[in-house]
């Protein structure tokens, strides 16, 4: 069978996955690690953790991919106490020995170990609590296929949402007006997406969907990234 994930070192010496068919990287070749602690950790959860001190989060991720997004999620939420209820999209899970290649987690715990594998082998589609601090519901569906009801029936209405799928170039029909505003309507007044890409049409599909949007830095090996506010009044 011919493989179709290559295992790649990225610049800060972690893992990413190439995808043959897309031709597309799983992650930045400029650091897997900086890009998502920047991105979805520190522009994320810790910006809204610091505007927002409560103890219970609801995250979507688009693009569950290696997981990366998630354990650093449950890393952060044990030293914090608190706790998060995590909804993610996955087209195409990856087979758990690809997952067992990858060095995210070669200078922690063993715990955090366990925990990553347990995300990765437990069931999909219901709610399977991690441990204290992290539960997760993992959907194994296309994005263009689910609605705002699909996503409201699983969980409570979003605090934060990483959206983290291919490139707009490579996967277009999932960086629309239409997929935006789907996921706009499962967020709380004052809840924020955050995505890597900083493409123009980006910019633009999310303020069509109701989005306030703010350009910020990116991470190492790209100028920016964006931030989506949804909220009443203009400004974020």
């Amino acid at each position: 069978m011919q493989k179709i994930h290559q295992l790649i070192l990225t610049a800060d010496g972690s893992h990413t996955l190439f995808h043959e068919a897309l031709n597309e990287t799983y992650h930045s070749k400029n650091g897997a690690l900086q890009e998502s602690l920047h991105v979805f950790i520190q522009n994320g959860l810790v910006d809204f953790l610091n505007k927002n001190p409560i103890e219970t989060i609801h995250i979507f991720e688009v693009g569950f991919g290696t997981g990366l997004n998630a354990i650093l999620t449950l890393k952060d939420a044990m030293t914090r106490n608190i706790k998060i209820n995590y909804t993610c999209i996955e087209a195409f899970p990856l087979r758990i020995n690809t997952i067992n290649q990858l060095n995210y987690l070669n200078e922690e715990n063993d715990i955090l170990k366990i925990l990553f594998n347990k995300m990765h082998l437990c069931n999909w589609n219901e709610w399977i609590e991690i441990n204290e601090h992290f539960s997760i519901y993992k959907m194994e569906n296309k994005l263009e296929q689910i609605t705002t009801n699909n996503l409201l029936q699983i969980s409570n209405p979003f605090d934060i949402v990483y959206f983290d799928a291919f490139a707009p170039d490579k996967q277009p029909q999932l960086w629309t007006t239409t997929i935006f505003k789907t996921i706009f309507d499962t967020m709380k007044i004052g809840s924020i997406l955050v995505t890597y890409s900083a493409k123009g049409d980006v910019k633009r599909a999310l303020r069509e969907a109701g989005f306030i949007v703010k350009r910020l830095a990116g991470p190492i090996g790209k100028r920016h990234m964006l931030c989506a506010r949804k909220q009443l009044a203009a400004g974020i």
